[in-house]
Parts: C-alpha cells; structure tokens; sequence
C-alpha cells in the first residue's frame, strides 16, 4: 500500500532537505548521546528509527507502553539490525519516579526529544481524561525539560500540534499553553520544536482505524467535509530529528505543505485505500445500515461505508500552521518552514496556571468549566468550539 498515493501526493516532502543536511546531521547523531521520551507512539518511532539508522554513541528510549515498545524493539532488529552504540529501551512513565531514577542513573543526554502526548481531540470530553491530558502535554514537559537541564542536556526538542496555531479545541489549546512554558525554559536551555498534519495511519488515527475495520471486516466511516494535511509517519521523524538538530533556540519547524495540492478529505482517502485493496466502496445512508450490510457486500467485493458531516466538538474547520502574529523564515529549507520566537512570556499567567492546576488536582472530584475557563485565561483569543457531541458518539 502507497501511503503517499493514498494522502494525494507523488513524493516524500522533505527528501531534498534531508539530503541536503544529510552529512551534518548523521555527524551530529553518530557522536551523541539520545533520549527519546514516547518512542514507542508512531511519531516517536519514526524518530527512534531516524537516528538509530544515523549509528548514535548511545541512544535509549522511554514510553509508558511496553507492549509498544516490545514491537519497536523488533521492528528496528528485523529491518536496520544492530549499532555498536548502547540501545536500550525502558518501560516507564515519564512523569513517575522510576523515570527521575533514570535520569539520575546514568551519564546524561546530549539530546532529548519528548513525543509523548494526549493527541486526540476525543480526550476533552470529561475534566479526568482532560486533565490527565494536562499532566502529560504540559506538566510533564515542565519536568522533563528540568531533568533534561540537570543531566546536561545540550538541547531538548517536543513535538506540538498544527492544533496550536488559534486552537479550537482544548487538546491544541494543552499544546499552545506547553509552548508558553517552553519560551520560559528557553532562557536556560536550548529548546526547539514541531508543529506538522496529521500522521497518516498514526496509532488511534481514523486511518488507522481503517485497517483495524478491514482487518475485522467491518464497515468503514469518514467524514466527508473534514480536508486536513498528512504526513507520512517517515516524514514525522525527520521533521522532529531535523528541528532538534538544525533549529534554533525557540524555533517551531511545520511542513510547507499547498492548500491547493495537499489538504484532502477522509473520505476521500477511504475511496482510495479500499481500491488500493481490490474493494469498490459502497456508500451506505446510515450507520445501520453499513453494519447490517456488511457481509453481503464484503462477500462481492464491496465495501460498506458510511460518510457524513461533521459535527463533534473541537473540529477546526481548517488547518493551519501559524498564526498571522507569527514571524516566518520560509526560505532555510525546501519544505521546511521555521517559526522564529523571542522569548516572550508572561511569567505571573504561566505561575498561575500551575497554582490553579495544582488547587484542582487537590480536590476530590474535578468540573470541566473550570478547566475551561483556566484555558480561556491563558488563551484570551481561544475559541472552544463545544456542540455537546463526541467521537466516541460515532462509529
């Protein structure tokens, strides 16, 4: 299966740059020490591969997935083999004290990345996965950034969400907050980051889904007025890797992607992948009617699905990597673009915040207004897009 083909595009988006700093960012790799917190996700294999293929001195990986991680280990062994340098993984927490232990334990990094996340916009749906989505996307990017700092870390890179630029939702919100205490962070260690698409057929991703209902023979459904910009997961890692490595402190690097060319509808990526499978989709009026369906038109070489308009919460209408108060460098690199950043903060907003977190978390039970209105404080401009409707209301 073509993943590009799928996503509407002939060519990998940052094949000229990457060959461009090929030499330079093998040497960087090649002589360094790396820690990779939520390698195990889909961005952060992707990244775990990228500099393992570049023969780090030592390069050791945390997620809090073990199964995850498991699958990692084998994927690397099966296809880029074996590096002299010291590969490790660990199954742990970033946010727990097994994680303080190893950030104590050994020689320290030269270079930390951060690609754990709560990613998915589902997760505001209550204030306890919406509050666990805190902890991971801003607090524990507060500590870890401290750990990083104490173990001598020359840079630390974390990955953010083209979800940042005027979010709508609380999970861009969760990362635009985390940027905020990172301009804070970077008066006292370099600090770089990402904010790209969609990473096609990522973990969780609704392109993921597809091949988990395929394989259960099961109907397919998509929005059909959604259009969102993709990445292949390939392209993940060397965006993160490339702005770890070649940004500057502050820097936010996105994909210079065409909304002409490159923004495409779920839908029609689920035409697509079924006919790449040998299917023709069969356009059903309902759920219902996909699911009751199903075997008859599996049987002859039909695909149910269901496509519809979107109306959950925390959906952007449309895509968008920067804002207009941003300042953009367009011209270092073919695909990449750079956001440059002073540092710029309100340290009085970022103190309150975590006051205001932490007298939350204290209590015995947690409202969603109030975390709400704790983002609209950060985020003056927010505009949170609530219909009452979730995705874990649709199929």
């Amino acid at each position: 299966m073509n993943v590009l083909q799928l996503i509407g595009r002939e060519r990998p988006l940052f094949e000229d740059d990457i060959r461009a700093h090929e030499v330079e960012l093998s040497a960087m790799v090649s002589g360094g020490r790396f820690l990779v917190i939520g390698g195990a996700g889909s961005i952060g294999q992707a990244v775990t591969r990228e500099i393992f293929k570049r023969k780090p001195r030592a390069l050791h990986v945390v997620d809090i997935s073990e199964n995850n991680m498991v699958e990692l280990v084998r994927d690397i062994r099966s296809t880029l083999g074996y590096i002299e340098g010291d590969f490790r993984t660990f199954a742990i927490d970033c946010g727990s004290r097994g994680f303080a232990a190893l950030m104590a334990a050994g020689q320290g990094y030269d270079h930390v990345l951060n690609l754990s996340a709560l990613k998915h916009v589902r997760s505001e749906k209550d204030p306890f996965t919406l509050m666990r989505m805190i902890e991971v996307n801003v607090l524990n990017t507060i500590s870890t950034v401290a750990q990083a700092q104490a173990g001598g870390a020359r840079k630390y890179f974390c990955v953010s969400t083209d979800k940042a630029a005027n979010p709508v939702n609380m999970m861009g919100a969760s990362k635009r907050i985390m940027e905020m205490f990172l301009m804070r962070a970077s008066e006292s260690l370099p600090i770089s980051t990402a904010r790209f698409a969609n990473v096609a057929f990522s973990d969780g991703s609704l392109l993921h889904g597809f091949n988990q209902r395929f394989a259960k023979r099961q109907p397919i459904s998509a929005p059909n007025d959604v259009r969102r910009y993709f990445v292949t997961p390939q392209e993940s890692g060397e965006l993160c890797l490339s702005s770890c490595l070649l940004g500057d402190n502050r820097d936010i690097f996105f994909p210079q992607l065409s909304a002409q060319l490159d923004l495409t509808r779920f839908s029609d990526i689920a035409v697509r992948y079924l006919q790449s499978l040998g299917f023709e989709p069969f356009e059903c009026a309902s759920e219902g009617e996909a699911r009751d369906r199903a075997a008859e038109l599996i049987a002859r070489k039909q695909w149910p699905v269901y496509f519809f308009a979107s109306d959950t919460t925390g959906e952007k209408d449309f895509e968008e990597f920067y804002t207009g108060a941003e300042a953009l460098e367009l011209d270092r690199f073919e695909a990449i673009g750079v956001i440059r950043n002073e540092a710029v903060y309100d340290g009085e907003k970022l103190d309150y915040f975590l006051a205001t977190i932490e007298r939350l978390r204290a209590q015995p039970t947690w409202d969603k207004p109030e975390l709400v209105e704790l983002f609209n404080h950060m985020i003056p401009e927010f505009r949170h897009k609530d219909t009452g409707k979730y995705l874990d209301g649709r199929m």
